[in-house]
């Protein structure tokens, strides 16, 4: 594997467990969240699948958001098929322009965010993405454990 291969896999395996996490919330607990400040289980759903279309387009203008509009934006929260639905093909575009890096673009494509004092290589950028995501669904598991829910096996 190369790895762009490897980017690849961990982008799928993660969403794969995040999916599987999720589609074992009951519906009645979308709305459920641990304290005032905090994301509610839907909340955090909608803000991991946005937040890849964000990272996206800031990995496209190279760290520069410009004017960024998100198309989440007026969309009302139901339930997961539909979130996962409205995200299919923002994750197949981001996947598709992972699929065409190669090494020297891992290494060598400087994301430049200065308003929040980052530079990173775009490998090293790729991979906190992930991050975030796993990090959700940490937070997503502590959610069940507190609620008093069985919590899918995630760990296959």
């Amino acid at each position: 594997m190369n790895s762009t291969e490897v980017i690849l896999l961990n982008f799928s395996e993660i969403r794969r467990r995040s999916i599987k996490l999720w589609s074992g919330i009951p519906n009645e607990y979308l709305n459920w969240k641990p304290d005032e400040n905090a994301f509610t289980i839907i909340e955090m759903i909608r803000h991991i699948l946005e937040g890849e279309h964000l990272f996206h387009k800031i990995i496209e203008n190279r760290g520069n958001l410009g004017n960024y509009k998100s198309p989440w934006k007026e969309l009302k929260y139901s339930d997961l098929k539909n979130e996962l639905d409205f995200a299919e093909n923002y994750r197949a575009d981001f996947l598709s322009m992972i699929n065409r890096l190669n090494e020297l673009d891992l290494e060598n494509v400087k994301i430049e965010r200065k308003e929040v004092g980052q530079s990173k290589k775009l490998g090293d950028y790729l991979n906190r993405i992930a991050y975030h995501e796993s990090v959700h669904t940490g937070q997503m598991l502590s959610y069940l454990r507190t609620i008093g829910i069985d919590r899918p096996q995630i760990w296959d």
